[in-house]
This record gives structure tokens, sequence and C-alpha cells, in this order.
């Protein structure tokens, strides 16, 4: 499959984690790979390592033909230039995850492994990390690879290899993997993100739809974008999960159990108080990965074993403090209006913490909704203004603090990694002096990190050092 690599150059496009994941991959099949990247200081350090190098100005003036093969970062968009230059030459433009699935269909590191693969708009981490626990649960050898961290050429790569992969997927992921068919694949749900890179929502679905090629596709029932997707799955079977109670061909929630009747006539799979995190964006996630597992007959003994064993990782809704009767909450990890939405939905007064870059996303819908629930905002980032006037029109009686910055694109980055940690402390400060005993103060962004922080780790992390500095005085002190 792989043979016409053999003795010829791969363009290598884009030196990041994926772009280093490939070399190894590339020589063990007898191919010479190139590296470019948007990024001097990343064709210095790809040079050091005895690797050819291509700025892309060279690229864009140099005769193509010599790759046999483009090899793109997820998060190179199709109208990148010499990706367009590639396709109008008549060059195969694969992602890494294209080129992973065909080393492991080439058994190039031993048997084909089945792909059990993730992607939604929210969810998929925690779905793919409680998958993987299900499967170690079931003593079945596995690892969670693909956008959560590990690539999944990596993963291959292992001693003693995986039998199973639990692979998440984002939609850049996707788009560039036609050719993936998993075992089972679930889409989780379909919201507003992404939509500067796709162009529009119907693309960032048809991107997301290439999950439900395989075996088995797996939609989340609840979410109607996702819901639509079942009547367009190319899997030879799919079935839905729902938190509620489920018809024959899906997997849901009774009487406070997890329910399967898709792959069984009816089994009790686990109790909701055992999922973490608890809420309905937890049930959901859970549903899921019990809904992949059970896809290749994992026993529901197995999928209550591992989603017992299973913790939410960091800025995750995680629980930071309580303080004077006010729960602090980070959820981080909430980079999008949807994610935020199942944020908040799962308290009954929260004092919001928001704001970033919305990435193209409306916010209108996401405040008509939880505006009852709202004590109190504070904004920070570069759509806080958006986020405010949201807020202004659908909950014009919430209060509204917007923490500036100032002008981050003038700084370097170690003073705009300070100011973006001086910025946070104040929110954290102003969000307690809103809150009262039973409130809880939620960091749930619904937009990226990336205007401030260095990523939305860094965000949370920045959050939750704020608030191990209040002392019980801070609570409804306004300012």
């Amino acid at each position: 499959m792989l043979e016409f690599l053999r003795g010829r150059d791969v363009l290598v496009a884009g030196w990041g984690v994926s772009g280093r994941s490939l070399i190894e991959p590339l020589r063990d099949i007898g191919a010479h790979p190139v590296v470019t990247d948007g990024g001097a200081k990343a064709l210095a350090e790809a040079a050091e390592l005895g690797l050819e190098v291509a700025s892309g100005v060279e690229l864009e003036s140099a005769d193509l033909s010599r790759f046999a093969l483009v090899i793109t970062s997820p998060g190179w968009r199709p109208d990148s230039p010499v990706l367009v230059s590639a396709v109008t030459e008549g060059i195969p433009v694969w992602g890494d995850v294209e080129f992973a699935w065909w080393v492991d269909q080439a058994r190039i590191y031993g048997p084909a492994r089945k792909w059990l693969v993730v992607t939604g708009t929210n969810g998929k981490t925690t779905t793919t990390q409680m998958t993987h626990s299900i499967l170690r649960a079931a003593g079945i050898a596995s690892v969670a690879c693909g956008n959560i961290g590990l690539p999944i050429l990596d993963a291959l790569r292992r001693t003693p290899g995986p039998q199973v992969l639990a692979v998440e997927l984002s939609s850049f992921q996707l788009h560039w993997a036609p050719s993936v068919r998993p075992e089972a694949g679930v889409v989780l749900n379909v919201a507003e993100d992404h939509l500067d890179w796709h162009g529009g929502l119907d693309a960032y679905a048809a991107a997301k739809a290439r999950a439900l090629f395989g075996r088995v596709g797996v939609v989340g029932l609840d979410d109607a974008v996702a819901a639509a997707l079942a009547r367009k799955s190319k899997a030879r079977r799919t079935v839905g999960f729902r938190i509620g109670v489920p018809a024959d061909g899906e997997l849901g929630v009774v009487d406070g159990k997890l329910l399967d009747r898709a792959f069984t006539k009816a089994a009790i799979l686990a109790e909701i108080g055992d999922i973490s995190p608890p809420g309905p964006a937890g049930i959901a996630d859970a549903l899921a990965a019990a809904a992949l597992t059970r896809a290749i007959d994992v026993a529901p003994q197995f999928v209550r074993e591992g989603l017992v064993e299973h913790k939410v990782g960091p800025h995750r809704a995680a629980f930071v403090r309580e303080l004077a009767g006010v729960d602090f909450i980070d959820d981080s990890k909430a980079t999008n209006p949807h994610a935020a939405r199942s944020s908040i939905l799962a308290h009954p007064q929260v004092v919001w913490v928001a704001g970033g870059q919305l990435k193209g996303a409306h916010v209108d819908d996401l405040i008509e909704e939880i505006a009852d629930r709202l004590v109190g905002a504070v904004l920070i980032g570069s759509d806080a203004p958006v986020i405010a006037s949201a807020l202004a029109r659908h909950a014009p009686d919430v209060p509204v603090i917007e923490v500036w910055a100032g002008d981050d694109a003038l700084m370097d980055e170690a003073v705009r990694m300070d100011k973006a940690d001086a910025v946070m402390a104040q929110a954290v400060r102003a969000a307690a002096g809103m809150a009262s005993r039973g409130d809880t103060v939620l960091l749930a962004p619904a937009a990226a990190s990336l205007d401030m922080f260095a990523d939305y780790t860094h965000r949370g992390r920045s959050f939750a050092d704020a608030v191990h500095t209040l002392e019980d005085g801070d609570i409804g002190r306004r300012l």
C-alpha cells in the first residue's frame, strides 16, 4: 500500500508534535522526509536533527513534482499555498492520521489494530479516556491517542503494541483522513466551532461525519446536528445514545442506570453515580464510551468497572476549592459556547468567568438559555465585548464586569503571560465579590485561550492559582 513511497521524497508540512511523529515511520518504509514549516525556529530545530528542510518561500517557487506525497499537520488549512500547489500538480495530500491509517493497514508495526474513533465539538477527551479505561478494565491492550496528545504513529510503534486504539480526532484531522474506517466511531455533538477554518457549519459537520464510515457508527441523539448525521451515516450499522429512556437500537438512562438496548436486549452498564464528571455532559460521554466498547463485545461488567475507575482530567469541570459556601470550578477546556452551556447547566447559580477568542461562534443562543442561572459575569479576552453585548441583549439584569488586558500584541511573550495571570487574578477576585453562599464561580470561557494564555491548561492553572489566594472576606465583597 505504501510501496509508492519507497525511495521517494515526502514533504512533511508542519513541524509540530504530529510532524515529528512522521519521521521514523517514513524512514522505516524507505521514504525520505523533507520538512517545511512557517517558523524559522521550527526549521532550524529540524535541520539540527539532520533533516532536509525547505521554507514556504522556497517551495512556492520550486517544482513540487519531486515529492510523492505531502503529509500535512492537521491545523494547516486546505487553502495554504503549499497544499494548493501540491493539489494543482496532482500530488496527493494526506493528514498524519491518514498516513497512520495506511501504516497500520500495511502492518508495518504488527497486526492491524481496531480503531475506536471519538469526535464531536465537546467531550472528546473525556470520552476517549473513558473508552480507554473500559478497555483496560476488560484486559484489552489499548492506548488513548490522536488529538488527546499521543500521536497515533507513536502509539503504533509501541512495544508491546496495543490491540485497540482509543482515538480522539478533531475535525481538522478527519478532514485530512478520508480513508479511515474505524471498527466503531462516535460523533458526540456538533456545534459552532472552527467555522473560520472549515468555512461553515455544514463543512464542519461533514468532517465530523467521517467518523461514521466504519463497521459501527454512534451518534448523540440529544444533539440535533449529530442526530441528523445518523441518516447520512456510511457505517454498516448506526446506533444512538440519549440521556433518557432508550428505544431499541439505542443506549440511554433508566432509573438512574445506564442501559444498553443496542447491542443486547437490555443490559445495565453502570449507575449514574459511577460517572465522573457528574452531570449531563459526563453521562453522555459515558454512554458514548459504552457504545464504542460494546460494539467490540466488551462485557457490561467491564464497562462499569472502567467507568468507576475513570476520573475526569484537569481543567474539565474540575473542583478547585470551596470558600465561605461558594464552589470554584475550573472548566477551562470549555473552549466554545456549546461546552460552556453544558458546564453552566450543571449548576443552579453561577458567577460566570468567560471570554477569549470565539473563532466565529455566536453566543446569543447560549446566553438566552442560561440567563436565569447567572448571578453575574466577569469577562476577559479579545471577544469580551462581544459576550458583553449579548448579555446586555438577553440578560440585562445580570451584572457584568470586563477586565481589560491592554494591547497584548505589543508585548513580548513573557510579559504577555505575566499580564494574563494578573488579569485572571483580577477577574477571580471580581467574581468572588459577586458570589454568595450557594453560588458557583465557574470558569467556562466559551472561547479559545490563545489571545492571552499559552493554552487552555495555562488558563485553568491561572484561574486555580488565583482562587487559592482568596480569603473568606473576598466573598461578596463588591469591587
